[in-house]
């Protein structure tokens, strides 16, 4: 084959490719044509491709035809994601979770850490990419299998692996927090009450959460939507102690289950304990101790103060602390200001709220900021309490505590990554084997999280379930034989380091 420039009586020159391999000159390809000098060369460099493409055809190798035609074949049925299985499946294994004898518990798990989608759309993803078939009613009654005969069971190995982990279960971090539904509708669990997700209008119910050390999982209750959050913990905390039967640990939680009878009944109890305090609130005389002793602190600094409760209150200082409250207040303040300036704070609007604290009537009508009541409040800044009878150092008490925070992550794991919220079940059973199921999938993914930071990988579980989803498997028949093969695709760098971590 060869390029031939044909003009015509206009003028035109059209580029095309002529063959002659049979002794006649055949047309394969007209280029295109023109009379515009720069078009034609830009035609000419189209049609040297277009041989180039062509001529190298003529000295394909057997192989390399038949890998073409292979690939010609080849077809989206053929390739499957493999990922979540790979990655994820091998840690439900490695946990212990595959001794429960239903390959849905598998699947749904996997499917909340990969793609956390609702039971309906988890049909898709199990038909997409695993090429199972199940209809959302079959995933329902395997909801009420699961609650009735294996909740406990998953919610055990769930336990051992965190008491594996950490060796003794000797300090637990407690929080509660409100997950809602997608209904208006209330029954004996769900309930409209005050949401920590805004959502006031929803039914929700409480889930009481417990953790260890770093964050991993021992075990949670659920309440109806409506209990008050001071009532949660210990119920949840001697029903998850009975079960297993570890030693009354040292109780931290933070100042929202900060109350007289929660006190007092984990004294009568003999639980040891560490509670976020609210010092502003304490009597004058403890207040004028807590300032008396905060002068001229230095960042880390801590002191006690002897309750009559026998209690101790813990008083640490921080410069970071101080810090965030001054730009906290600063930034409260001047949205106060931005309202008087409207005209759009009334009578109504003085109350104890926030940082209304700082306004005043002056009159009958007018509201103004209180200067005073301001520099008192930075008295404060730095400053934070615990309320505790455990035996600690005051140092020690404010480092346990600091670890509070891995609850709340936990917490913002399972209601932003792992999607736990917002529900849309309205039977009971279903509704908790829908929190086992999320309970579950927090564990893997504490796992997960561990072998990264034991290896130092600067990658997050949320990450790694990202590049599961571009893992694939191949499935074909190799010519002649009825043999279906499998084999995974080759992955980037970073997908490799992840199976090496969790396969490894």
């Amino acid at each position: 084959m060869f390029i031939r420039k044909k003009p015509n009586k206009s003028g035109v020159i059209s580029i095309q490719i002529i063959d002659k391999s049979s002794g006649k000159y055949k047309v394969v390809k007209t280029i295109g044509s023109s009379k515009d000098s720069k078009q034609i060369r830009l035609l000419e460099t189209e049609a040297r491709n277009f041989l180039t493409r062509n001529q190298l055809r003529l000295f394909k190798t057997p192989e390399e035809t038949a890998v073409e035609n292979f690939l010609q074949d080849l077809s989206n049925s053929q390739i499957h994601t493999i990922g979540p299985e790979l990655i994820f499946g091998a840690l439900f294994d490695r946990i212990g979770f595959n001794v429960i004898p239903e390959e849905l518990f598998r699947h749904i798990t996997i499917a909340r850490l990969a793609y956390p989608v609702s039971k309906l759309k988890t049909t898709d993803y199990l038909y997409r990419y695993k090429g199972i078939a199940i209809d959302v009613q079959r995933i329902y009654r395997f909801l009420d299998r699961l609650n009735k005969k294996y909740k406990e069971m998953a919610e055990k190995i769930a336990y051992e692996y965190t008491k594996k982990m950490l060796k003794q279960i000797s300090v637990v971090f407690y929080d509660m927090t409100t997950l809602y539904f997608e209904s208006e509708d209330e029954d004996d669990l769900r309930r409209i009450g005050f949401s920590k997700d805004g959502k006031f209008q929803n039914p929700q119910i409480m889930l009481g959460l417990l953790v260890g050390t770093n964050g991993y999982p021992i075990g949670y209750d659920i309440f109806e939507g409506n209990t008050f959050e001071g009532h949660t913990l210990i119920p949840t905390l001697q029903k998850i102690q009975k079960k297993y039967g570890f030693d009354k640990p040292i109780v931290i939680a933070d100042a929202g289950l900060l109350s007289k009878d929660n006190i007092e009944k984990l004294k009568a109890e003999k639980y040891q304990f560490i509670i976020g305090a609210r010092i502003k609130n304490e009597t004058d005389k403890v207040k004028e101790e807590i300032l008396k002793k905060a002068i001229n602190s230095t960042d880390g600094r801590t002191f006690q103060i002897e309750k009559p409760d026998q209690t101790r209150l813990i008083v640490g200082y921080s410069d970071k602390r101080r810090k965030k409250d001054e730009y906290n207040r600063k930034k409260g303040v001047r949205k106060l200001e931005q309202r008087i300036g409207s005209g759009r704070l009334t009578k109504e609007s003085i109350n104890n709220r926030g940082y209304n604290k700082f306004l005043e009537l002056k009159g009958e009508i007018e509201v103004k900021l209180n200067r005073k009541k301001i520099q008192e409040d930075k008295k404060w800044d730095g400053l934070k309490g615990y309320i505790t009878n455990a035996n600690l150092k005051p140092e020690d008490i404010v480092e346990n505590y600091r670890h509070l925070w891995q609850i709340e992550k936990a917490f913002r794991i399972s209601k932003t990554d792992l999607r736990v919220r917002p529900i849309y079940h309205f039977r009971k059973r279903r509704i908790e084997a829908h929190i086992c199921i999320a309970f579950v999938a927090y564990t893997i993914w504490k796992e997960l999280e561990r072998l990264l930071a034991k290896r130092k990988i600067s990658m997050s579980p949320k990450r790694a379930a990202e590049l599961t989803h571009n893992m694939y498997e191949l499935e074909y028949v190799p010519p002649n034989t009825d043999e279906i093969k499998k084999i995974i695709l080759k992955m980037d760098s970073e997908q490799e380091t992840l199976q090496k971590i969790v396969n490894g």
